[in-house]
């Protein structure tokens, strides 16, 4: 039998789920995680010798909140330390291992070289429109603002199209999101 940990102890008995913890749950309710090990299995690696591979539940779990939170494969480990929900999602604890983010990249090439993302991305899909949801690709875009001086006018003497005004709080800034990632 495993201790659990202090976190793992604090969260057992917090009172408020949070939006996150809830849509997980939900996540693991709709997802045929079954179906979508089975469609991974025989190219997934099999214990041996060496390095042990994580079962393929933990991977395939981490590698949807990946694509639920849009994270990077260090940001990936990163949330599997910080955040009790996310391990719990993936069936991990803070007492036993947790995949770096190099086995993370390499479970996401293994998806990839089979073209199994996907399919299973798509098999995702047609599950949640059954019950009227959906899941789409995107970017996410921070809303950190880069200064810039106060002139909306380029060489050309043209209004910079990447250039925009925002307030925050009572005061007006000028000058353009940072990309997500530039910082």
């Amino acid at each position: 039998m495993d201790q659990i940990s202090f976190a793992e102890a604090e969260f057992n008995h917090k009172e408020k789920k949070t939006r996150r913890e809830k849509f997980l749950e939900q996540m693991d309710k709709l997802i045929p995680w079954k179906r979508l090990e089975n469609r991974i299995r025989r190219h997934y690696p099999k214990p041996g010798n060496g390095r042990q591979p994580y079962p393929l539940e933990v991977m395939l779990r981490i590698h949807c909140m990946q694509l639920f939170y849009n994270l990077s494969d260090p940001a990936m480990e990163d949330a599997l330390y910080e955040i009790e929900s996310m391990r719990r999602f993936s069936g991990l604890s803070l007492s036993g291992p947790i995949p770096d983010e190099t086995t993370i990249l390499h479970f996401r090439h293994l998806l990839e070289k089979h073209h199994l993302g996907e399919k299973m991305f798509d098999e995702i899909n047609a599950v949640l429109k059954k019950q009227g949801l959906s899941m789409k690709e995107g970017t996410i875009v921070d809303a950190t603002i880069i200064a810039a001086p106060s002139s909306t006018k380029n060489e050309k003497g043209e209004r910079d199209p990447e250039m925009h005004q925002a307030k925050k709080g009572n005061e007006w800034h000028f000058g353009m999101k940072l990309p997500y990632g530039c910082r």
